[in-house]
């Protein structure tokens, strides 16, 4: 049980560890000690639920339906496109932007809409999670899949309450005027070279 339980953790942390849009978004609430630790246990929530999911039986059910996955991956090419395009802006404008206007701090609503968005509208999550991390959950004897998945999804909370910690804990170095004009470009980018991404691989797979 531990064994398999180790397996799921290091599997997991392979899969969530990579940077991409959920991480870059906890980071950025981090740095602004902007509700990062609801935006973490939201993240956190979501990927319980679609390790579980994929463990126990929801890979199949992705697969299975190809119109689905077109149509989340062509709205998580747009969506990943404006917060890409919204990032490089903040970071053009600096200081001299309003914090209001900025992508630096959000009310408990947006904070919400954009961690949600970032997590469901990345076809990457469900990659990850339902896809690689269900599929090799199965394959384990089905009284051992209950630890995997519980060494799996104990990864993603100690990714993700980590990075928001961390980066709230050195904010009054990662919020510095240029600092935080760097950490928007690269968020900026990741974002726009995921959803070129996204496109490409839908392209190619039509």
């Amino acid at each position: 049980m531990m064994a398999t339980s180790l397996q799921g953790f290091v599997l997991g942390l392979a899969m969530i560890i990579p940077i991409g849009a959920q991480n870059a978004f906890v980071l950025s609430r981090g740095i602004h000690r902007n509700h990062h630790l609801l935006t973490a246990t939201l993240c956190c929530l979501c990927d319980l639920v679609l390790i579980g999911i994929g463990v126990f039986g929801g890979a199949s059910l992705l697969a299975a339906n190809p119109l689905g996955l077109a149509l989340l991956t062509w709205g998580g090419v747009l969506f990943l496109s404006w917060f890409g395009v919204r990032s490089l802006r903040s970071a053009w404008r600096g200081q001299g932007a309003a914090l209001a206007d900025s992508a630096q701090l959000m009310g408990v609503r947006s904070v919400l809409a954009m961690t949600l968005g970032v997590t469901l509208l990345n076809p990457h999550v469900y990659l990850d999670t339902l896809m690689l991390l269900g599929s090799l959950g199965s394959q384990f004897a089905e009284p051992l899949r209950p630890a995997f998945a519980a060494g799996a999804m104990l990864a993603s909370l100690v990714w993700f309450y980590g990075l928001a910690f961390g980066a709230a804990a050195l904010s009054p170095w990662l919020a510095r005027g240029k600092v935080q004009q760097a950490i928007d470009v690269v968020v900026g980018l990741i974002m726009i070279a995921l959803a070129l991404q996204l496109a490409i691989g839908a392209l190619t797979a039509s």
